[in-house]
């Protein structure tokens, strides 16, 4: 049974091709255990290809600017002024439901995400 990791979204598509095909064969241990090694592999990736998913809040918003390429003065649109931004990205100030908004609508960060609790 040779199973290759997945290492970019073509992998991924491939796997959770094969992952469709073996859900809708005949059961037996071999296929099971397939199944299973391919069902893990594509978590993984999932995982390491959408960190957001995984993030709490404030590390979701850090993901974002990253990928923006902003510093922090850049979320004084999306969170307020430098004091309030300091407060929130230090976790001293929570998420505001306006903050959210801006921030999903701006950013493309999940609402469920930026509502998490830390």
């Amino acid at each position: 049974m040779e199973i290759n990791p997945i290492k970019s979204e073509h992998d991924d598509w491939q796997t959770m091709k094969e992952i469709d095909a073996l859900m809708e064969a005949e059961t037996n241990d071999d296929v099971g255990d397939r199944l299973d090694v391919l069902a893990t592999l594509a978590e993984a990736w999932e995982e390491k290809a959408n960190p957001v998913n995984v993030l709490g809040p404030i590390e979701a918003i850090r993901h974002a600017m990253e990928l923006h390429g902003m510093r922090a003065r850049d979320l004084e649109p999306y969170i307020g002024s430098r004091a309030v931004l300091g407060a929130v990205l230090r976790g001293e100030r929570p998420l505001t439901p306006a903050m959210i908004q801006r921030l999903h609508k701006g950013l493309g960060i999940s609402v469920a995400v930026l509502n998490r609790k830390e």
